[in-house]
């Protein structure tokens, strides 16, 4: 029986040796680190990375991403550390979501010492921002057909119930779809979003069904809804740089 476990720490470690990098963090982004995959869902695998600190001194910049595979099983590529930083200021989602990620194929010891300073610049409307734009966009694309693949219902119910959370608790959310769930909705969509998480479990996703009519009314009111709720939070102001620069500063102590 195939071992994919094994498998992708396997590319992971070709991945440092061909690349001479080390791997601070590689963890499961997609369908399944959400807890909402069906029986074809590939692996969705992102790593963090840093390169020995002389390659930062180069002329030429250092390339800072690595895309290593993408095919029918394995979507795997990677962020220098550097880059994370960056987008950690920017407030970008992606660093924040790899780090709540459950599913951990690789870490070291360095990356909490990473993470543990990124809180202060989780940017509560530009959070809401993202994951509305991405509701948005699934449910124009996707979403508007009799029959509909029911994959995309979670790339609009996931974005729009972490709305919710983000709101709520002012805090970086989970990303499993299950803890997402957990906030007042009606008993109705509850069940119809059970019943969705079943049948997807159970079918391909490129398969086309029927539209949940109570779901999609979900997502056009929840639309609506953060839409005018975003005009009224209050941006906030960038934090000081110097605590990533400093960070970044760190890490290139490591050795390997």
């Amino acid at each position: 029986m195939r071992d994919i476990e094994e498998e992708i720490k396997q590319k992971l470690l070709e991945i440092e040796a061909k690349e001479s990098v080390k791997i601070l963090i590689a963890v499961e982004s997609g369908s399944r680190a959400w807890k909402v995959e069906s029986t074809d869902s590939d692996y969705d695998v992102r790593f963090v990375y840093i390169r020995k600190r002389e390659e930062y001194l180069r002329i030429n910049p250092v390339k800072d991403h690595i895309d290593w595979q993408l095919d029918e099983v394995f979507d795997i590529n990677g962020w220098d550390v550097k880059k994370v930083l960056a987008n950690v200021y920017k407030s970008n989602t992606t660093p924040f979501e790899w780090g709540k990620s459950q599913k951990i194929y690789i870490k070291d010891p360095l990356w909490d010492k990473i993470y543990e300073n990124f809180a202060p610049y989780y940017n509560k409307k530009n959070a809401i921002y993202h994951y509305l734009g991405v509701a948005k966009s699934t449910y124009t694309k996707f979403l508007q057909g009799d029959e509909v693949k029911y994959k995309k219902y979670f790339y609009a119910l996931r974005p729009l119930l972490t709305c919710r959370y983000i709101e709520e608790k002012n805090e970086v959310p989970p990303i499993e779809f299950d803890r997402l769930l957990d906030t007042d909705i009606k008993d109705e969509l509850r069940q119809a979003i059970d019943r969705l998480l079943m049948i997807k479990k159970d079918t391909k996703e490129s398969d086309l069904n029927p539209q949940i009519p109570v779901i999609l009314e979900f997502i056009k009111s929840e639309i609506e809804y953060h839409s005018e709720i975003l005009k009224h939070i209050e941006s906030k102001s960038n934090v000081d740089i110097t605590v990533l620069d400093k960070v970044f500063l760190d890490s290139l102590a490591v050795t390997f």
